[in-house]
């Protein structure tokens, strides 16, 4: 009997911690320890926090009078658009830079500037404007993206940072929680010749909050967008709705990747296994993005207008490797190229993916 019942356990034994009921968690990465742990005493904040954000989020679009491709710039537009929005990305970058800091060095002024400004703008109820249009809700999700994914090395770490900030924490992560419903209404019952890399990156925004927040309802609204985005790619790997971009479309191809790779590398670390939804829909587009770069004709053909590539020079436009060879084995012609650009960081996706994802790559660089 004994054994009998052993055996009936058993696959429950092995099963992911998510089947069990447990809390939502983020992949293994982000148990990192701070790298230089030492005993400091706490010093307070010697930033001051960008004013917080509660007007309405109603914006000019940096391709505002282009045509339906919308791949013209408006500099007068962007400028104005930079002005307006500069408390929001100077927290998401701020914040950033503060964790990866802290992770680093365990400086603690750091640590407490993070507190300061997400508390800050926490308590204004800031973000939360539902007077908006679509450049604003796109602001909304991509801050929140940005902070949750940030707050999420401080949340999970072995070294636990946050455990003398109770009260602080639960402020801040029922803000994000705030923010994570209203962003699900803004990108909720879209039709399907509208859902394209604006739902993917809210999805990414929604999963760094579920996780933070352990909500399960979260959780399952961004994998239901994930796979909305995956019955999207075609069986050549082209994402239509991206393809509208012309000149634009491979670089929009590229950033609808970061945000998917994210929701299916935190799926998977949940027990949820999105690799072959949809035929692998995810690796189809990787591997057709991949060949873009490499001979950015692939695309011309297909939109019939020469590609602008120049951004994708930026190694940073490539984070979307780090998770993605997590999931999918990269062949060493790709592992190597991966390799050649590292550390790749986006604020967008919480920092130093490469510290998360590959940590073997950065221990490598430190000795030698």
């Amino acid at each position: 009997m004994r054994a009998a019942g052993l055996f009936l356990l058993l696959p429950l034994l092995l099963a992911p911690a998510a089947t069990l009921g447990a809390g939502l968690v983020p992949p293994p990465g982000y148990y990192a320890a701070i790298e230089k742990e030492r005993k400091v005493e706490p010093r307070k904040c010697d930033q001051p926090t960008p004013p917080p954000y509660t007007s309405a989020l109603v914006f000019r679009s940096k391709y505002e009078g282009s045509n339906k491709a919308r791949a013209t710039l408006n500099r007068d537009a962007e400028k104005d658009f930079r002005e307006k929005t500069k408390a929001i990305n100077d927290l998401e970058r701020g914040v950033n830079k503060q964790v990866m800091r802290y992770m680093r060095d365990a400086k603690p002024e750091s640590l407490q500037c993070t507190l300061q400004w997400l508390g800050d703008w926490s308590r204004a109820g800031a973000l939360l404007s539902t007077d908006f249009n679509h450049t604003g809700k796109s602001m909304r999700k991509w801050a929140l993206g940005s902070m949750s994914s940030a707050w999420l090395r401080l949340k999970f770490s072995r070294s636990r940072p946050l455990a003398p900030y109770t009260r602080q924490s639960q402020e801040i992560e029922a803000w994000f929680a705030r923010l994570a419903e209203q962003t699900v209404k803004d990108w909720s019952n879209l039709p399907l010749k509208e859902i394209n890399n604006h739902s993917y990156w809210a999805a990414w925004s929604v999963m760094a909050s579920a996780v933070a927040t352990d909500r399960r309802d979260l959780f399952d609204w961004s994998v239901k967008q994930f796979q909305v985005a995956a019955g999207q790619v075609d069986a050549d790997g082209f994402l239509p709705n991206e393809l509208r971009r012309q000149k634009r479309a491979l670089a929009y191809h590229n950033y609808s990747l970061p945000p998917l790779a994210m929701v299916a590398a935190f799926a998977q670390a949940n027990g949820v296994d999105l690799r072959d939804d949809h035929n692998a829909a995810l690796r189809r587009l990787a591997e057709r993005v991949m060949q873009g770069v490499e001979d950015p004709e692939v695309f011309a053909d297909k939109t019939g207008t020469g590609q602008s590539v120049g951004e994708l020079k930026e190694n940073g436009k490539f984070t979307w490797l780090e998770p993605y060879c997590t999931l999918y084995r990269c062949s060493d012609e790709t592992l190597k190229w991966k390799h050649s650009m590292q550390p790749l960081m986006n604020f967008r996706l919480g920092g130093d993916l490469t510290r998360l994802f590959d940590p073997k790559a950065v221990e490598k660089s430190k000795n030698g």
